[in-house]
Order: C-alpha cells, then sequence, then structure tokens
C-alpha cells in the first residue's frame, strides 16, 4: 500500500476511513492518560460484581463458582415501555429490551487475557444459551454481546464482565451490516466476509493470528490504531452453529488475542469488544456470517489514546498507523506472551 494519504472503504458499512501515514512523525503534546492496573485480588468485598456481595440495589449475588449472569440494575431497555410523541419533523419510536450482565468468573482480579481455557470455553457456551434464548423471543429483534474493558473504555467496575443487549429492533451498525452482506451475497452468490478472508488469507500482512477455525485481522478498513475483526473460516451467522471443536478453537484465539493486545505495551490493553451474530429476523440465505469486533483506543503507548474528534466527527475516520503495521506490532507481541 501507498505511503501517502489515501483513503479506504469499508465494504461491511460503506464508510470510508483517511489513512494519514506520515502524521506517525508529528510530535505529540496532547492528553497522556496513566494507564490503569487491573486487580489483583481475587475477591474484593466492596465489588457489586464479586461472589457473595451486595450490589448498588442490595441485592446479594449468589456464591458463584464459575459464569453467572443476571439482569442488569440498570438497564438501558426495558420490557415495557409507553409510546413517545411522534411527527413528521421529530420522529421517535418506542424501543424495548432485556439488558444482562455477564461475570466471567468469582475471580475479580482475572481478564479473559488471563483465564484458562475451560474458563473462556464457558464464558462462550453462556454467550450461545444466551443468544438461542433471547434471539428466539418474539419481542427481539437482535442479541449484542460485548465487554468494555478499563477504564478508557467507560467500564464502570473493574471485574471481569460483559453484557448482552436484546433490541426490540436491529442496531444502526448491525443493519448496516446485515444489508451489505446480503447485497454482497445477492449479487456474488457467496458470503462477503468469506471473500474478504480469503483475501487477506492470501496477503497475509494484516493477519494477526490464526488456528484451524478462526482468524484475525487488522480489517483493511480498520479505523482505531490496533483494531482487529474475528472470523471463522466457515460459514456461521450466529454461536450456535458452532460445532465443540469450533468453540474451543475460539476458546484459543480469544486467549491468544487478548494475551496479544497486553503485551503490545506491557500493560493491561483498553478495548471496546462485541460480536455481531445475524438479526433475529434475518432471512434465511442472507450472508451474514459470525464476527467479533475488538476496537481498542491505545495509539503510541499504554498512556497515550486515539481520540475520534475535530475531522473524525465532522468528516471520516482518521488514522496514522497503518492496519498493516499495526498487525506487524501485534504479531511481534507473541514473543512477549
Amino acid at each position: 500500500m501507498t505511503n501517502g494519504a489515501h483513503k479506504r472503504q469499508n465494504l461491511l458499512t460503506g464508510d470510508w476511513v483517511l489513512v494519514s501515514p506520515h502524521r506517525l512523525l508529528r510530535p505529540w503534546q496532547g492528553s497522556v492518560s496513566s494507564p490503569s492496573r487491573p486487580p489483583t485480588v481475587p475477591h474484593d468485598p466492596d465489588c457489586y460484581l464479586c461472589a457473595g456481595n451486595p450490589r448498588s440495589t442490595g441485592q446479594r449475588n449468589p456464591q458463584y463458582t464459575g459464569v453467572h449472569v443476571f439482569d442488569n440494575d440498570f438497564p438501558a431497555l426495558l420490557k415495557d415501555t409507553d409510546p413517545p410523541e411522534s411527527d413528521a419533523v421529530l420522529v421517535a419510536q418506542s424501543e424495548t429490551g432485556i439488558c444482562r450482565v455477564i461475570c466471567y468468573s468469582p475471580d475479580h482480579g482475572r481478564p479473559m487475557s488471563r483465564m484458562t481455557l475451560p474458563e473462556l470455553e464457558a464464558v462462550i457456551e453462556t454467550w450461545v444459551s444466551q443468544y438461542a434464548e433471547l434471539s428466539t423471543r418474539p419481542d427481539i429483534g437482535a442479541v449484542t454481546i460485548f465487554e468494555n474493558r478499563g477504564e478508557m473504555m467507560g467500564a464502570s467496575n473493574p471485574h471481569p464482565h460483559g453484557q448482552i443487549w436484546a433490541t426490540s429492533s436491529t442496531p444502526n451498525e448491525l443493519a448496516r451490516e446485515a444489508e451489505r452482506q446480503s447485497a454482497w451475497m445477492a449479487t456474488h452468490q457467496r458470503p462477503f466476509l468469506l471473500d474478504y478472508l480469503a483475501r487477506e488469507l492470501t496477503s497475509g500482512e494484516r493477519v494477526v493470528c490464526a488456528n484451524e477455525h478462526f482468524v484475525v485481522v487488522t480489517p483493511f478498513w480498520a479505523a482505531w490504531p490496533f483494531e482487529t475483526l474475528l472470523l471463522p473460516r466457515r460459514a456461521i451467522g450466529d454461536m450456535t452453529e458452532l460445532h465443540r471443536a469450533e468453540r474451543t478453537a475460539l476458546a484459543n484465539i480469544l486467549s491468544d488475542l487478548t494475551r496479544l493486545y497486553d503485551a503490545v505495551f506491557d500493560a493491561p490493553f483498553p478495548y471496546t469488544m462485541g460480536w455481531h451474530q445475524k438479526p433475529s429476523r434475518a432471512p434465511a440465505g442472507s450472508g451474514f456470517i459470525l464476527h467479533a469486533h475488538f476496537y481498542p483506543p491505545l495509539l503510541r503507548s499504554a498512556a497515550v489514546r486515539k481520540f475520534m474528534v475535530g475531522f473524525e466527527m465532522l468528516g471520516m475516520p482518521q488514522r496514522d498507523l497503518t492496519p498493516e503495521d499495526a498487525a506487524a506490532t501485534l504479531r511481534a507481541a507473541k514473543s512477549r506472551t
């Protein structure tokens, strides 16, 4: 790829990103945040998510020993709501749904990058069962499973945990991805993400890690400095279609990737991670492929983050570090894991 300024299109969404590699040479006098260190104690008596502790509502967590799921005490979505006022100019619609919290384990000090493979497999099994339950409800249009790790990404509690938001409609990003994948399938008779993965495997320059069933790449169109995309090697629409060997392979590659992230700057790597699975009402043969996005904010070090401001908010996303260089940096971190 060229070292000059250019733009790349994200074919999943239709958006463009401006790439400006030469800007890495500019001096930095902007914000420098101190990296947060994860807790090291296995149990914090003041943590709302630790086993046996009371939550802020006064309800007490059970003495759970594995993965623990409960309805969010402060959900963004409610099961019932009154319809809002709406007209031709001020348009609003009701949105209902279910919000849940997933505590990965009772260990307060063990994030995904330090979990054992059996522990990760237990998390995956919980993702599968939660998606299977929620996506089949007639009042649910999409199920989004995600994690915000670290203070930089707005995590309100350091206990390793994720969330599930099951919405009555399909959220913006998922709807755009589903529409564009369906259009590609109709034109090419193959899923877009499998065609894209084939190109990445042929090139290899953006491949971060891989195993028999999954591949992680820094996508060609990545907007965040160390953004990655986790893809299956076959056509899978949602987690319920994963067979046993694929679930084990998924645990392995999640461990590999999160350990690589922590090794890049020898510090806990903050990120937002989330799964896009086919919308509940997607027609058969839509070409939608299960995948996970990792959006980490770090740029130059564990203390310097990327901000989406200025031109990014008014024009389009812009990045200095190329996806190819980001992939090389992540691969090189393997020697330090």
